[in-house]
């Protein structure tokens, strides 16, 4: 599930996984591709003044609320709208409680969801760029701290809510964390990943 993010440009956003079959992400308005964010993460931390020149990151911008649609209402299957509803229709909530887990295999679904997006959002490239100190990094239009954007990372690492199914990680998000790990970067100093 997303969960509520302070930016220093437009207050409490959403971002996260909002579907355990698909590694996509959302940013308020924003969508893309876990794996793409997590490549993006890992050029930053490899490369670290390409964080100030900004790294291009491709997604999905849907403007209008109505047709992102209703997450809540889409999860009790009673109203589907949107691309969110169009995407629970294709991989409902579980039956079982216990069955709700990110699925490490997400990404393969991401052409079926590509498709579904498509109907509702345009395309965009934006970039993810550090500011001069590394104190803040901007995505796209939205302005984060360092220590928001660590814990944007961090939900990443977890999962989200409701963490990576079996606690197993896909392989990108291991090699994003390992990049980190190794990084002279001071957008990523003293970013600790939680067990």
């Amino acid at each position: 599930m997303p969960l509520e993010f302070q930016s220093e440009s437009h207050g409490p956003i959403a971002f996260g996984f909002f579907n355990i079959e698909t590694d996509m992400l959302l940013l308020d308005r924003y969508f893309f591709f876990c794996t793409d964010f997590c490549k993006v993460l890992s050029e930053m931390a490899g490369t670290p003044e390409a964080g100030k020149t900004g790294i291009s990151c491709e997604g999905y911008h849907i403007a209008d609320p109505a047709d992102i649609g209703d997450l809540m209402g889409s999860i009790s299957g009673n109203h589907f709208t949107g691309f969110i509803g169009a995407l629970y229709r294709k991989f409902p909530f579980p039956k079982k409680q216990e069955a709700f887990k990110q699925n490490p295999e997400g990404y393969r679904t991401r052409a079926e969801v590509e498709t579904m997006v498509e109907e509702y959002g345009r395309p965009f490239q934006t970039k993810c760029i550090a500011d001069e100190h590394f104190d803040e990094i901007l995505i796209g239009p939205y302005r984060f701290t360092r220590n928001t954007f660590q814990e944007l990372v961090k939900y990443i690492w977890r999962g989200g809510y409701p963490r990576w199914k079996d606690e197993k990680r896909p392989s990108y998000v291991l090699d994003m964390k390992k990049t980190i790990s190794r990084s002279a970067s001071p957008l990523f100093a003293n970013l600790f990943f939680p067990t």
